[in-house]
């Protein structure tokens, strides 16, 4: 997107909010780079340089504006759409990999050297890991300046800086301020509740909240996840402890409240709920596709912009799944609440009614299958899984290879095509997954005049890829069920 300079231009002069992150410009007679929705006049042609990334425009030596806040724009929806390297690496980045583990952990994850994803990374971002993981660390002690009154040496290290210094020359060079002068221009923001994090989670216009909410809301684990208020509340399993967030959708952003017991995990909780709720989609893209078929037009033209519901725990989603088969929504919740009462770790939560994590792959290997009211057949599923994740086996992060992470759920006693796609919609992430078995989806084609076996309707569509994951949110969305409705 950003080689092509006339329509990188085109975007910035007429200020289109739809191309924000997917570049940026940077602007040479003012040191700056910008999102090209900025509101200020747009520059002259010949000042714009563009960008696929922050973090190469702050290479480039240009620091983030003032006024439209680049840093905080939407991600680039390319790399939750690319199952290639680049797409793979750019999700482990914003989960945290790097500043975890880095770049050679990163490395290990994917199956490549150092050099191949250092020189992958340049070709098509113009910045390496390191580079970028720099413009996540500066993004998220940005957040926790203005957001908080934690000492700034806190902040620091919470944002996984190694030193107050590099802290403080990231912030000056990033931002053309230091933290104190960051954390005065937001001295007027509303203040959260003591202990939590009041953030703001950009999306691209349109977003229809209904039956991303409401799926999320029907299918809510009791002690797990809970709908309270007007918002989706759930607890979080982070890299150094765990977290409570609420999501409220609002007109223009998704209001989240974030608890945490350790600020460390701040940018992986926001990386995980906007995965959650699929926010860095380009519905733009996906709905002008999806208007070319005319039994899907009516629909989307209805209730443009749906998103796929994802999760925040893809081996929680894995087991989930399993627990969803061939039951209604009400026993798969009941089965699940079961699990998390007997093995789940238990939580505070003073300003809701959530009990328990949900429980890892370690607590539940050690379940007796007896407990388990299944048939033999079910309960080996559910069992074979819980060991294959346990031990490793099976790669569900973000970073991993859908291709290869289908064929090994699929050589699982009890694994579907159904349950597969599933998992690859939902906990993958996959765009394109597809479950013609599906019966909501079978029914949705009968009513609409589609073909309904699954051989046929796969043929016809086809013409849906690469967005056939949102195809099916729209065909749901013709049945009378509460997860395509916004709890009241």
């Amino acid at each position: 997107m950003h080689e092509d300079v006339a329509r990188c231009v085109r975007a910035v002069q007429s200020k289109d909010a739809r191309f924000d992150g997917w570049f940026f410009t940077g602007v040479i007679s003012t040191g700056i780079y910008c999102r090209p929705s900025c509101p200020v006049v747009p520059p002259k042609v010949e000042n714009m340089r563009f960008y696929p990334s922050a973090a190469a425009a702050q290479q480039a030596g240009f620091r983030a504006c003032k006024r439209c806040r680049p840093d905080a724009s939407p991600g680039s929806p390319q790399w939750n759409e690319r199952a290639d390297l680049v797409g793979r690496a750019m999700r482990l980045i914003a989960d945290g990999v790097v500043d975890r583990e880095g770049v050679p952990g990163l490395a290990a994850r994917l199956g490549y050297s150092v050099r191949q994803i250092q020189r992958q990374l340049l070709a098509e971002l113009g910045a390496g890991p390191l580079a970028l993981a720099r413009a996540q660390r500066a993004q998220t002690a940005r957040l926790l300046i203005e957001t908080t009154s934690v000492a700034m040496s806190d902040v620091a290290f919470a944002a996984g800086f190694a030193s107050v210094r590099t802290f403080n020359d990231t912030v000056r060079e990033v931002f053309g301020l230091v933290p104190s002068e960051l954390r005065a221009r937001a001295s007027k923001r509303q203040p959260a509740a003591a202990g939590s994090l009041a953030l703001r989670l950009p999306f691209r216009a349109p977003l229809c909240p209904d039956n991303l909410f409401g799926h999320l809301a029907a299918t809510a684990v009791p002690g797990v996840e809970e709908w309270r208020d007007g918002a989706y509340r759930r607890t979080l399993r982070l890299p150094h402890g765990h977290g409570v967030v609420a999501l409220r959708p609002q007109p223009e952003y998704i209001d989240c409240r974030l608890t945490l017991t350790d600020l460390r995990d701040l940018s992986a909780a926001i990386t995980r709920c906007r995965w959650l709720l699929d926010l860095d989609a380009d519905p733009v893209a996906v709905d002008d596709l999806l208007r070319a078929d005319p039994v899907l037009a009516p629909l989307v033209g209805k209730e443009p912009g749906r998103r796929v519901p994802r999760t925040v725990d893809a081996a929680e989603f894995a087991v989930r799944a399993v627990l969803g088969q061939q039951v209604s929504t009400a026993a798969a919740r009941t089965h699940a609440a079961r699990l998390v009462t007997a093995h789940g770790e238990a939580v505070d939560d003073p300003a809701g009614g959530l009990t328990h994590l949900f429980p890892d792959a370690v607590a539940l290997a050690e379940l007796d299958p007896e407990t388990l009211a299944f048939p033999q057949a079910r309960r080996k599923t559910i069992t074979t899984l819980i060991g294959a994740l346990a031990a490793g086996g099976i790669d569900l992060s973000v970073g991993s290879d859908w291709h290869r992470t289908r064929s090994q759920l699929a050589k699982l006693p009890g694994f579907g095509p159904w349950t597969v796609e599933t998992v690859a919609m939902r906990a993958l992430g996959d765009p394109d997954a597809f479950a013609p078995t599906d019966l909501g989806i079978r029914y949705a084609a009968r009513n609409l005049g589609l073909p309904s076996t699954p051989a046929a309707l796969t043929r016809y569509a086809a013409a849906w890829r690469p967005w056939r994951a949102y195809a099916v949110q729209y065909l749901w969305a013709t049945g009378d069920h509460a997860i395509n409705r916004l709890p009241a």
